[in-house]
């Protein structure tokens, strides 16, 4: 550190030495300062993490929407009209392509009840919530989930719009051998089942793993707590020879 004086017109600097006292703030401030520029960059890399998420979500959300919708346009194309007969194999008896027009919800549940716009409101209500509460802070996984619940769900409503209220399907999968035979579904129906059954798994093992958390902190609390008891106190000494806790009659 230096001070400036002036002795007969004459600027002199004199320097003298910082007292430990000065020297021990500034080192403090310093620390201060540089924790706080590490939290700042930390939280900006984290806030541009979460809206590469989001962005992944939402790609995840267009590519099923235009794979549902060209595949549909391909059935309508070379398969029409509805429920000709026309049924292409895919793979032997088992799965084949079979296009109809379906008036009810997934797997053609719900046709032409009231039921089904009830189901429809509350579902897209419940995904809206969901989301909303993982925007900043889920994990690429779910969030990637429900790109695929939201692009199925966007598809076929999509479907409900541009044809007055039917959904193209044209999956048809069946077990002869067995005499099953599965409702006809589309590509969108299958991106949206697909998608809880992620979600119920996902849920489901997160409860498990924070379950064993919450049980490994409170083990390691009783254990902490049970050496604790355990621990005898050191017998005083006065000036060099333990006292006896007994004394002479």
């Amino acid at each position: 550190m230096a001070a400036c004086y002036t002795v007969h017109g004459l600027t002199v600097i004199a320097a003298f030495k910082k007292s430990p006292f000065q020297s021990t703030a500034i080192q403090v401030q310093y620390r201060g300062q540089k924790e706080r520029r590490r939290k700042e960059e930390e939280n900006i890399v984290k806030a541009s993490r979460e809206r590469l998420y989001d962005v992944l979500a939402l790609l995840t959300a267009i590519i099923i929407i235009a794979l549902d919708q060209w595949t549909k346009a391909l059935v309508m194309q070379y398969l029409s009209p509805p429920g000709s007969g026309r049924i292409v194999p895919i793979i032997g008896d088992y799965l084949s392509l079979d296009y109809i027009q379906n008036n009810g919800a997934a797997f053609s549940m719900f046709a032409n009840t009231a039921v089904l716009a009830v189901l429809i409101a509350i579902a897209i209500a419940v995904i809206a919530y969901l989301y909303l509460r993982i925007l900043n802070t889920g994990p690429l996984a779910l969030k990637l989930i429900f790109g695929m619940i939201v692009g199925g769900a966007a598809g076929n409503l999509i479907d409900r719009v541009r044809h007055g209220g039917y959904v193209v399907d044209f999956i048809f999968f069946q077990i002869p051998q067995i005499g099953f035979r599965f409702a006809v579904f589309n590509l969108a129906d299958a991106s949206i089942s697909v998608g809880v059954f992620l979600l119920f798994v996902f849920l489901l093992f997160s409860s498990l793993k924070q379950s064993r958390k919450t049980a490994s902190e409170d083990e390691t609390k009783a254990q902490g707590d049970k050496e604790d008891k355990t621990v005898q106190p050191t017998p005083r000494r006065n000036g060099g020879v333990i006292r006896s806790t007994e004394q002479d009659a």
